[in-house]
C-alpha cells in the first residue's frame, strides 16, 4: 500500500506540474461549456410550426377543423389558396401545407374523405412527429362529430417539474466528452516515459507493473471528479442547470465511465511505440467516439445503418447513463445495459493493458 500511496503522489506532483495538460484536462471542458451555454442555455424542446392551412369550403366543419389545430401548442395558423401555401413551403416558411377539401362539410355522412397534407421530406423526423400530432387532432375532432366516446385516457405523470433546456441535455454530453479525452489523451504519459526510457529504469526495480497502471488510474479518477464538479457548478450557476439525481448516482457513473475509458486510453498506448504513433491511434478512436455517440444530439438523429456502430461505444452508453441520472431522460438502452456494458469494456481493457503492458 506504501507503494501504491508514493506513486499516486509522484505521478500527481508530475501532472500538476504540466500546465498543458491542466489545460486540456481542466479548462478545455470548461470553456466548452461556457461555449454551448451561452448558445444553448435559453432554448427548450417545444415545437415551433407554422401550418400552411388551404380552406376550399369555408363550412362549419372546416372551422371546426381550423379551430382545432389552432390550440395545438406551438402550432400558427396560416390561411391561404394553395398556390400561396405550397410557393412558401418551398421557400422554407412552413412547416407543413394542410388542404381541408370541399368534402370536409358532408363529414358525418361520408364513407371517407382524404385529406393532402404536403410537407418537405428533407425533414423526416421533424414531419413524422408533426403528422401524428395532425392525425390526432383529425381523430378527436372524428370523435366529437360521431359523438363516439374515447375508449383509452391517458393519465400522464411528470416526474421532471421544469422544462428540460438544450443546455441541460448537452451538459451530460459535454461531461461524457471531458472524461473521454481525460482517459484517452492521459494515456499519453506513460508513451513519453517509455520513450525517456523512465519505465525501463523502474522495469529494474522490484516495482509491479500492476501497481504502477492502477496509480496512473486513481490520479485520472481523481481529476475526473474535479472536472465533475467544476462542469456542473458552472452549468448551475451561470446557466441555471438542475440535476435531479443523486450526487451520490452521478458520481457513481463518473467514477465508472472515467475508469473505462482511461483503461481503454492504457490499452491503446500499449501497442505505442512513439508519443506520435499514441497519439494517432487515439485519435482515430476518439472522433467517431464523439461524432457518433450521441452525446450532443438524440440517438434517433444518425441513419439506421449507423445503429450498430453506436452500439459499439463506450461512450453512447456513459452518455446515456449520465444523461438518465442528470436529467431523468428515459434510458436509450436500459441503465443495467449501459452499466454492463461499461463493465465489460472496464475489464477488458484494464485486463489487456496489464497483459500487454512494456517497460521499453
Amino acid at each position: 500500500m506504501k507503494i501504491f500511496r508514493n506513486l499516486f503522489v509522484a505521478t500527481l506532483k508530475d501532472l500538476a506540474r504540466d500546465k498543458m495538460s491542466i489545460f486540456w484536462f481542466l479548462m478545455f471542458p470548461i470553456l466548452f461549456i461556457v461555449l454551448f451555454g451561452l448558445i444553448f442555455s435559453g432554448g427548450t424542446d417545444s415545437i415551433d410550426v407554422s401550418l400552411g392551412v388551404v380552406v376550399e369550403d369555408d363550412s362549419p366543419a372546416a372551422r371546426m377543423f381550423v379551430e382545432n389545430l389552432s390550440q395545438v401548442p406551438g402550432f400558427t395558423i396560416i390561411q391561404g389558396t394553395k398556390e400561396v401555401e405550397l410557393a412558401a413551403l418551398e421557400k422554407g416558411e412552413r412547416s407543413l401545407v394542410l388542404v381541408l377539401p370541399e368534402e370536409i362539410a358532408t363529414v358525418g355522412s361520408a364513407a371517407g374523405i382524404t385529406i393532402p397534407v404536403y410537407y418537405d421530406a428533407a425533414q423526416q423526423t421533424t414531419n413524422h412527429i408533426l403528422l401524428s400530432v395532425i392525425s390526432e387532432v383529425f381523430d378527436e375532432s372524428e370523435r366529437h362529430i360521431l359523438q363516439r366516446p374515447r375508449l383509452f385516457n391517458i393519465n400522464a405523470q411528470p416526474v421532471q417539474t421544469e422544462p428540460l433546456k438544450n443546455i441541460d441535455f448537452l451538459l451530460p454530453g459535454i461531461l461524457g466528452m471531458a472524461l473521454m479525452q481525460l482517459g484517452l489523451f492521459g494515456s499519453l504519459r506513460l508513451v513519453s516515459l517509455r520513450e525517456k526510457k523512465i519505465l525501463k529504469s523502474l522495469g529494474a526495480t522490484p516495482l509491479p507493473r500492476t501497481h504502477l497502471i492502477l496509480s496512473e488510474v486513481a490520479v485520472r479518477l481523481l481529476m475526473a471528479v474535479v472536472q465533475t464538479v467544476l462542469i456542473i457548478l458552472i452549468g448551475r450557476l451561470a446557466f441555471g442547470v438542475t440535476v435531479i439525481g443523486s450526487w451520490w448516482t452521478v458520481l457513481g457513473v463518473v467514477l465508472l465511465g472515467a475508469a473505462t475509458f482511461v483503461s481503454i486510453g492504457y490499452m491503446l498506448v500499449s501497442f505505442a511505440k512513439t508519443e506520435e504513433s499514441g497519439m494517432g491511434i487515439i485519435q482515430v478512436v476518439q472522433f467517431p467516439m464523439m461524432f457518433l455517440s450521441g452525446i450532443f444530439f438524440p440517438l434517433n438523429a444518425l441513419p439506421g445503418f449507423l445503429r450498430p456502430v453506436v452500439r459499439a461505444i463506450p461512450l453512447s452508453y456513459l452518455g446515456d447513463l449520465l444523461r438518465n441520472v442528470m436529467t431523468g431522460e428515459p434510458s436509450e438502452f436500459g441503465i443495467s445495459t449501459s452499466i454492463l456494458v461499461l463493465g465489460i469494456w472496464l475489464v477488458v481493457s484494464l485486463t489487456a493493458a496489464i497483459r500487454f503492458w512494456r517497460w521499453e
